[in-house]
């Protein structure tokens, strides 16, 4: 699709990637551990894809949700795929903490309070294990498959 970012380019650290889908390790300096799960062809909606594709991909947000979870030991996980900016089927998963800068609200939103640079610093020290953790639960489901 032209002028598609998601097709275009990455966006973001490829930590595996198959035929169908890529998982990406997002650089945000407020939220540590946001990933995301994007699907290699340019598709809008998750009713545009078969059932079997469909399960196949929520699979994935599953694994990468556990992995987010046991290593950036979040109070809360958020997913997200809202496409209203790029049309092309992605999901974001994203560590929340009572304590981040929008919580209760969606990350988007206006900040309600600063993160002390401590506890950022703190949960930026996790990602290099969220990453291998990915890497290891990726590699050990969906090696050898398209």
């Amino acid at each position: 699709m032209e002028n598609c970012i998601l097709c275009e380019t990455d966006g973001a650290e490829v930590i595996y990637r198959t035929g169908k889908w890529r998982v990406l390790l997002v650089d945000d300096d407020n939220l540590p551990g946001f990933c995301r799960v994007v699907l290699n062809d340019h598709v809008a909606e998750m009713t545009d894809l078969p059932t079997a594709e469909r399960t196949a991909l929520m699979e994935v947000v599953w694994l990468v949700e556990q992995a987010v979870r046991d290593a950036m030991q979040p109070d809360k996980v958020n997913l997200a795929t809202l496409g209203n900016m790029v049309p092309h089927l992605h999901w974001h998963i994203i560590p929340r903490y009572k304590d981040d800068a929008t919580f209760p609200d969606a990350i988007w939103a206006a900040p309600r309070r600063t993160i002390a640079a401590e506890t950022l610093a703190s949960r930026k020290q996790r990602v290099p294990f969220l990453r291998n953790l990915l890497k290891e639960r990726l590699t050990e489901r969906y090696a050898g498959n398209p």
